[in-house]
């Protein structure tokens, strides 16, 4: 399939792997993975059994003939944009795809206007209001078409974002309706919407795929197309994966059930956090991976932390939790990220490597860690396809927005404010940097070096923008190994921006969402600390200098 995998393991990790290799065959896992066996993580059918439909999942005649409709009409219009309204596995791998593999010009100056090149694609999956303020102004509304995403078609998040553009759009057109398509589950609010208010299409998913693992459903293919990406090239990668990943081969050579019986028993062996190494062309995969990893086995007080994005350091900072898993390009090698992998397995640290042949192989690679992931939650005993803790954070933000709408202010979380003091407290299993902001070169940088201040001090550290890591960490967070502090991080004031129809606007949001998975984790036993910062590029970089400065 354009794949091959390596394992350099230190013992005893490479025995406990030949022992899940073993305990999968015994169990005839990937047999009964593909026959849809629920029993091979619960002995109940329930969020299982119509959570497998992406094992065979491939668009018939109709939905391929529907797509291609769409993109050309798009083209043919000199639609200039494609703004992909969703949250979590209807946003994160339809991003990975098109920042990985698109070709068009970032600028749509630089087309020249050409009427058949396709349209850039931006994906919004942020409730803070310069985030949605920035991608208005990028856009004309209309020469925009808005890809209204969502599984369960009620999704806070793009419910808000849909009646903000929605509005935006009505101004600027007598027939806002067409500027908008959906994909969906049938049957959903959303799908109703579609129909009441005259989309241009309404595309409904096989209703067996769950949200994580639907990157290669409509979810992820409608969006890739409208970027100018080949779906068909991406698909057939795909399918040489699927073939790659059935019953018949050797467990060691089939690269899913390989890469999850090492995810697992490195788990089992207290190896939970996969660290990936990812050239810096497929950056973007490991945001779908932390969320298809991190929500499909962060519960029950156990799973695999997903580690990416992370600055490198030397070999001795990592300690004993870490595993590596190392994506390598053939056709473009990245000599830093090769470099490092390299040391890490000189040094004895586990690393695994998957060998890409080209970036089209990333259609590859989603196939494969969605067998992977599904098969170490076997071994770890999960469930792989519920999220019970995602609930927990909507709820306290429903309850804090409810105090809003009473008293016209947000309730005051109390939480501990100084993460230098939180660190000598305690020495947390893991750092998640989570931060309700818009990105900027100068956020990310000062992030870059916060993390790379806590590394040296031997500790994992994730980031995620907020709302966006409530539908791929978040679960992790509350329910996954106890151990790790949650670093929120808000700036002391959001130039508002309203939503049509309701009584608070984008920043009200926000700063909810925040509270109330501030007040989910506390509820959970989970350590917090929120951070409100005047200039957070600013205050960050200097509390990375200050760790950098009393750090080992």
């Amino acid at each position: 399939m354009g794949a091959l995998h390596r394992a350099r393991l230190p013992e005893p990790l490479a025995s406990r792997y030949s022992e899940a290799l073993a305990a999968l065959d015994r169990d005839r896992a990937v047999e009964r993975l593909w026959r849809r066996d629920h029993t091979l993580w619960s002995p109940d059918p329930r969020e299982i059994a119509d959570r497998l439909g992406w094992l065979h999942y491939v668009p018939d005649a109709g939905e391929r003939a529907r797509l291609d409709a769409l993109v050309a009409q798009v083209r043919q219009e000199g639609i200039r944009h494609v703004v992909l309204l969703g949250m979590g596995g209807s946003s994160l791998g339809a991003e990975a795809l098109a920042s990985s593999l698109a070709t068009s010009p970032a600028d749509p100056a630089e087309r020249g206007g050409a009427a058949e090149s396709p349209p850039r694609l931006l994906v919004l999956d942020s409730t803070v209001p310069e985030w949605v303020r920035r991608v208005r102004a990028a856009i004309e509304p209309s020469r925009t078409l808005f890809l209204v995403a969502s599984k369960s078609g009620t999704t806070a998040e793009v419910q808000a974002l849909f009646d903000y553009f929605w509005g935006e759009t009505t101004h600027a057109s007598d027939d806002p309706g067409r500027s908008f398509a959906v994909v969906t589950d049938p049957g959903t609010p959303l799908a109703e919407l579609g129909s009441a208010r005259g989309f241009r299409e309404i595309f409904i998913n096989p209703p067996d795929i769950g949200g994580r693992f639907s990157v290669l459903s409509l979810f992820g293919i409608l969006p890739a197309a409208l970027a100018g990406l080949d779906v068909d090239e991406l698909l057939a990668r795909a399918a040489a994966a699927r073939a790659a990943c059935q019953p018949g081969h050797a467990l060691a050579d089939n690269p899913g059930a390989a890469l999850g019986a090492l995810l697992g028993a490195a788990a089992g062996a207290g190896r939970d956090q996969a660290t990936l190494l990812v050239p810096s062309r497929l950056a973007a995969f490991g945001l779908w991976a932390e969320q298809l990893v991190a929500e499909s086995t962060g519960k029950g007080g156990r799973g695999i932390l997903p580690i990416a994005g992370e600055p490198f350091a030397s070999p001795d900072r990592y300690g004993d939790r870490r595993l590596f898993v190392h994506l390598k390009l053939a056709s473009e090698p990245d000599a830093v990220v090769e470099g490092h992998a390299e040391r890490l397995a000189a040094a004895g640290q586990p690393v695994f490597t998957l060998e890409l042949a080209d970036a089209w192989d990333l259609g590859a690679q989603m196939f494969v860690w969605q067998v992977a992931t599904a098969v170490a939650a076997h071994l770890l005993g999960l469930h792989p396809f519920d999220q019970p803790d995602v609930q927990s954070a909507k709820a306290r933000t429903h309850e804090v927005l409810a105090a809003w709408e009473r008293t016209g202010e947000l309730p005051e979380v109390d939480a501990p404010r100084d993460l230098a003091a939180a660190l000598a407290e305690e020495a947390p299993a893991y750092v998640a940097l989570l931060g309700y902001l818009a990105p900027s070169a100068e956020l990310e940088a000062a992030v870059a070096a916060l993390r790379a201040a806590l590394v040296r001090r031997r500790l994992a550290t994730t980031f995620g923008y907020g709302p966006r890591y409530l539908h791929s960490t978040g679960q992790l967070h509350k329910g996954g190994p106890p151990g790790g502090l949650h670093v929120v991080v808000l700036p002391r004031a959001m130039a508002n921006l309203p939503i049509p129809g309701r009584g608070y606007g984008f920043a009200t949001l926000a700063a909810a969402q925040a509270a109330g998975d501030l007040l989910a984790l506390q509820a959970a036993g989970r350590r917090c600390v929120r951070m409100v910062l005047d200039d957070p590029a600013t205050e960050l970089a200097a509390a990375a200098a200050e760790l950098r400065g009393g750090g080992a």
